[in-house]
Parts: structure tokens; sequence; C-alpha cells
């Protein structure tokens, strides 16, 4: 990659008072590390504060609804107005975005925007035009209830369409104890997602009857299920899949690439077992914005019955166009406890994932898979027949094995195999798509239709280039505006408090990390970049180009500054994803 000397001397010609950031280093002292070793970004040990812990006090939530609080003088909040706005923080900016948007601000004095919406003695102000335009309106669909995360819980939800698959596959469990022994069981145990393991090791399970022998052919009283033609249909042919990205493919950062031309939408990974217990950070997942038209939601899991429960719990309690099963995830977290990848190699457990989620939904099922476990034995083309028996509607191949993780490219070789043997049903490729000419080459491959990843991390904008077969040489100012749209869009979803601000600050940060590896378009030599280039130290055209640029937090964090604030005194921040980024 080569590029222009008259930007290299610009930059060596810059003066003093507008200093470029600090180039990026091949080398460092990594004082306090006694391995000597760069502090990666990780998963695992990383210095990590939540976004509760930048609030010294909180005022209570019925001050700021102007109602008497319930607990009294045992409420934990502040209820001294005048003495919390002397210590709240400054405000951000003069304007808030909820408030000219929405009309009004349900966060009131709490608001780091507080200003622009409250008079002098301490009252909320509204806009009434805008206020009743949103009235009545759900701009954000999902959200669990008090009422059934209660009954969740109290582990009161019935699921009477798993029980009668899970039955089905008791019953044949006992047919074959019975083939093999000769002897009947007079019991069947099935595993209890809402069970819990005792200290001396005892797994609680709920007991059933023994099946009912009949003689006689099946009628629609044992089984009544929709057919295949019954269900509701999802066109995803020709489509672009944004995929579901974990941290990184939040709500805010859907909506943005809506804006961009992505048709097809998922939530971030979900565990079953943290979904059927009631979790509130888990179905925070499973939110949709009404911008999102068609919009699925991923699923994790290893049983059957966990995975067929929460199944049903997701079609009777949520709006989704389809729901998707991960057999991808390569991380030890889930492989180990045979999820993800793991389902790959359980073909018969597999099996009976995908039938029991087909039995209890009433919108299309899909499967992402990779091409295998191990580098050099690929074996998705041998689940792929078998998965069109199961009654899969689509399939995503992300063209790498587990082992690859992210190295080496996609074999979109294998894809294209692949494509074959899944027709008619559609599969998605998925795997190293960084320009609209990587999507030409993946159609020419007869897939149905392209997913994008980390291309949509580095570059959103991807989807409008592929729509209008072109590159884009966006300006730093451009996608200055767009980071401003992530920021606006996180204080509609995560709040516009302390904390709120501090958890949109948090995965702003994280999206910049893979956001700093794109290289401006009239910067390259030969166009377009790919997606396992690295680009060398430059210079951009200008300081906030070259700022975008930049792989060290401190200039990360410099750009949210410019947009949600400085950060608090004892923030400390470290990419969840590897990113090589300098501390």
């Amino acid at each position: 990659i080569c590029f222009c000397s008259r930007f290299q001397e610009r930059g060596a010609k810059a003066s003093e008072s507008d200093t470029e950031p600090e180039p990026k280093r091949l080398k460092q002292n990594f004082e306090g590390r006694p391995d000597g070793k760069r502090l990666r970004g990780q998963n695992k040990s990383r210095p990590h504060t939540k976004p509760t812990a930048y609030d010294e006090k909180r005022l209570c939530h019925s001050i700021i609804q102007n109602k008497e609080c319930p607990f009294g003088a045992k409420c934990f909040f502040d209820h001294d107005i005048v003495k919390y706005m002397d210590s709240k923080p400054p405000d951000i900016g003069e304007t808030c975005h909820i408030y000219e948007t929405f009309g009004k601000c349900a966060y009131g004095l709490s608001c780091r925007f507080a200003k622009a919406h409250t008079t002098p003695d301490f009252k909320s102000m509204e806009k009434a035009d805008l206020v009743k335009v949103y009235e009545g309106r759900t701009m954000v669909k999902n959200n669990m209830s008090k009422e059934l995360q209660g009954r969740l819980r109290k582990r009161s939800v019935s699921f009477e369409k798993s029980e009668k698959y899970l039955k089905t596959l008791s019953d044949n469990k006992d047919k074959g104890a019975q083939q093999g022994n000769g002897k009947t069981s007079e019991k069947a145990f099935i595993k209890n997602p809402f069970s819990r393991v005792g200290t001396n090791g005892e797994e609680f399970r709920i007991t059933l009857p023994a099946p009912v022998k009949t003689v006689g052919p099946l009628t629609d009283a044992d089984v009544i299920k929709l057919r295949p033609c019954e269900k509701k249909q999802v066109d995803f042919q020709d489509k672009l899949y944004l995929a579901p990205l974990t941290t990184c493919g939040n709500l805010p950062f859907r909506r943005v690439c809506k804006r961009f031309g992505a048709d097809i939408t998922c939530g971030e990974m979900a565990m079953c077992t943290n979904l059927l217990q009631g979790h509130q950070s888990e179905w925070a997942l499973l939110r949709r914005h009404e911008s999102e038209d068609v919009f699925g939601i991923q699923l994790e899991g290893s049983f059957p019955d966990t995975m067929t429960r929460c199944a049903e719990l997701i079609n009777n309690n949520t709006e989704v166009d389809f729901v998707d099963i991960n057999s991808g995830c390569p991380i030890d977290l889930v492989y180990n406890k045979g999820g993800g990848c793991g389902l790959m190699t359980r073909t018969r457990k597999f099996e009976r994932i995908v039938k029991g989620m087909n039995y209890v939904l009433d919108v299309p099922l899909t499967v992402k898979i990779r091409t295998g476990v191990q580098e050099k034995s690929n074996i998705a083309h041998k689940l792929i027949p078998e998965m069109k028996n199961w009654g899969v509607s689509m399939i995503t191949l992300h063209g790498r094995s587990r082992e690859q993780r992210y190295t080496k490219l996609a074999d979109w070789d294998y894809i294209t195999t692949c494509a074959k043997l899944a027709s008619p049903i559609p599969l998605f490729g998925n795997g190293d798509i960084l320009s609209y000419e990587d999507a030409m080459k993946a159609k020419e491959t007869g897939v149905s239709g392209i997913m994008i990843a980390r291309g949509a991390l580095i570059k959103p904008w991807i989807f409008t280039e592929i729509k209008e077969s072109r590159h884009w040489d966006i300006s730093s100012s451009e996608r200055l505006d767009i980071l401003k749209d992530f920021s606006n869009f996180g204080l509609e979803h995560w709040g516009s408090d302390t904390r709120g601000v501090e958890r949109t600050r948090t995965f702003l940060l994280e999206w910049l990390s893979f956001l700093c590896r794109y290289i401006p378009v009239g910067l390259l030599e030969r166009v377009p970049q790919k997606i396992n280039e690295r680009p060398p130290y430059y210079m951009g055209r200008n300081y906030l180009e070259t700022l975008m640029a930049s792989q060290n937090v401190e200039d990360w964090i410099r750009i949210s500054e410019m947009l949600l604030g400085p950060v608090p005194k004892n923030f400390e921040f470290l990419p969840k994803h590897k990113a090589n980024s300098y501390k």
C-alpha cells in the first residue's frame, strides 16, 4: 500500500499547536508486566468497571417523576434535589437528543443534558406536539415484562408443545430400552431446565407418568403441528444479512446498519438457559427496534429440552421473523459444554434440537454453521443434506473451521460446493467480505445471499457500497457523524443519565477497536482493501482521519469524549476483542 508523499509532508510540517496523535509503535516498554508482554484485548481477566460505579449518588426515580416515594425514609436514593444538583457532574452538552426527538426526557434531572429541558426551579419541560406524535407508539419490542420474569423465576410457565415433543423422545428411548433388555420403564425422566444442582451433586428432575400405549393409526389428537406451508415465510433470496455479533451487534449498531441498507438483522447470541431463568441482561439481547423489518433471534444451547422450551417461550412472548441456532461459535466456554461448533459433531442431538424447535415455532428456523471443527476435516457437506430433512428453512455457512477461528482466508470454494448441496434450501455465505467486489465474487458462487460480520464493523456503509456497486471514499467528518448517530441511539437505548452515557461509551469504544482498521479509499494505491490486510503507519488527510486510524486506546477515548463528554476519573477500558491495542 502506497500513500501520497504530500500527506506525509503535511503531517511533518504540522504546527505545534495542532499536534498529531502519537503514531503507532512497533515496540513498547510494558512496565509493571512481569512477562513483558503487551496487554491485549481479551474477555477474561480484563479491567472492567461497571457503569454503576460512576454514580456517587443517584436521585430517587420517584422524585424524577414528581411522585411521592413509597419507601420514605428507608429509600436508599437521594431525595434532596438541590444537594443532588450540586454534586452532579456537569452537563455534556446544551441540547438533549431524547428531548428534541420525543418531546420529553424520562431521565429528568438525572439526565446529563438536563439544562436543555429543566426550568430554574428544577421542573421538567415537555414539547406537547412531539409527545403526542409518539404517544402509544412502541419503538422497541420484545421487552420482558415483570409478570413473565416472575413466572420464569417461580417455574410456573407452561410448555405444552415442548412437553409433547419431549415425551415422544422419552417414548422412543423407552422402546429402545425395551428392545435392548426386554424390560419396560415405569417412569420417564426429562431434564428440567429450571432445576438446580444441590451441594451433593444431585439434580432435581420432574417425573412424567409412563406413556399410555395405544393401538391403531396416528390421529390429529396425538400430534398437531403446523405444516411447513402454514408457517410464516421469510424471503431470504438475494438479501444482505448483518451477522449476529456478540457485544458489538447491539441494537444501536443494528440501527446504524439498517440506515445503510442492511436487509436482515439478528440479535446477539443468547444463552437459552439464561432466558429460561429470566435473566434481564439476556432478555435485553432480544430487543427489536421498529426499523428492523426482518429480524431474528439467535439461540445457543446444547440440549434438546432446554432449546425446545426456549423456542416455545420466544414463540409465545416475542415478535420475531425467524429463530437461528448457533452451531458455529468457536469459544471454549460454549464448545466445551457441547454448544456452538460442538453440535456439528453430535448429529443425533443436533437433529433432536432442530426438530423440537421446529415443532414449537410458528416462524422459520435457520442454522449457522462453520466448515467443521478441525482445520483440515470439513464436515459441513455431510450435515447439510441431513438438515434439509430436519426442516431447516435456511443455512448460513462461515467458511472457516473452529480451529481457524478468524485466521486465514475463508474457503469460498467449499461454500460453493455446499450451496449446490443445500439447494433448494437457501444457503448464505459468510467470510472476508469488505467491499462490493468481494460481494460480487461471493454471489458468483451460487449462494442465495451474503452474511456480513467484521466487514460491517470495520465499515458499516458496506451495505450501501454493495447495493450501489461503488467504492465510497467516505470523509472523516461523515464517519464522525455515524459515530454521533450511534451515540444518540445509545442514549435512547441505555439512557441519558450517567450510567447510560458510560454504557454507551463502553460499546462505542468496543466498536472503535474495529473501525480503526479501515483505510480510506483515497489513500489506497490498490482498491479495494482486503480484510486480512493491516494498515502501515500512515498520516491521514486531516487530523480527524489520522485520529480515527490510531490503534491506541487513548485515542479511541479521545474520540468518545468528542461525543459523550470527558470520561470519569476512575474510567478504565480494554477492548474485549483482541485488537492489538496499546495500553
